[in-house]
């Protein structure tokens, strides 16, 4: 099992590093693009083309598996805070498998999607000039696949009684 949760975590730290990158590169061209618009009347082409079609699918998609690994999203208790320890065991471990469910039914749509749009090449017109979209397509799989096969490893261990993540009320739990 450590074997295979080292497949999923090399790539998860891999891709959060991308999407940090991701992050820092759009805050500096965004900035730019306003500097120059204000102090030159000079606008960089296609900054909110660009921002929208990778930056931002970068740092939505790519870190999701990092995310659930350190449990960082959010948990809402309102309705299983006075439940026994073994009850919202068996409700994580159904969360489990609904989230395995749709991130692989999403990764397999957005697979197809991306299929399509690289044989369409798909583009996107920036004022004079075009942007090349079909490459971003791809991010989506890639981000929701390797969360798909964190869920997974997660619901294994779990099922084998070998999970480590809390289930008390005092800390985080894995919700899917």
């Amino acid at each position: 099992m450590h074997k295979l949760e080292k497949l999923v975590d090399i790539p998860s730290n891999w891709l959060v590093a991308i999407s940090g990158i991701s992050t820092v590169i759009m805050m500096i061209h965004v900035t730019t693009d306003i500097l120059t618009k204000h102090l030159f009347d000079y606008q960089i082409e296609g900054t909110m083309e660009f921002v929208a079609s990778y930056n931002m699918v970068i740092i939505v998609f790519l870190p999701l598996a990092y995310v659930a690994a350190h449990e960082g999203h959010i948990i809402v208790e309102l309705f299983t805070r006075a439940l026994p320890d073994r009850t919202v065991s068996k409700l994580d471990g159904a969360m489990g498998v609904i989230t395995f469910l749709f991130m692989a039914l999403f990764t397999w749509v957005s697979a197809v999607e991306a299929i399509g749009r690289t044989i369409e090449g798909e583009v996107e017109l920036t004022g004079d000039d075009v942007l090349i979209i079909w490459p971003s397509r791809w991010l989506l799989p890639i981000g929701c696949g390797i969360m798909a096969a964190f869920v997974l490893i997660r619901l294994i261990k779990d099922f084998r009684g070998t999970g480590e993540h809390s289930h008390s009320t005092d800390g985080p739990r894995f919700d899917g």
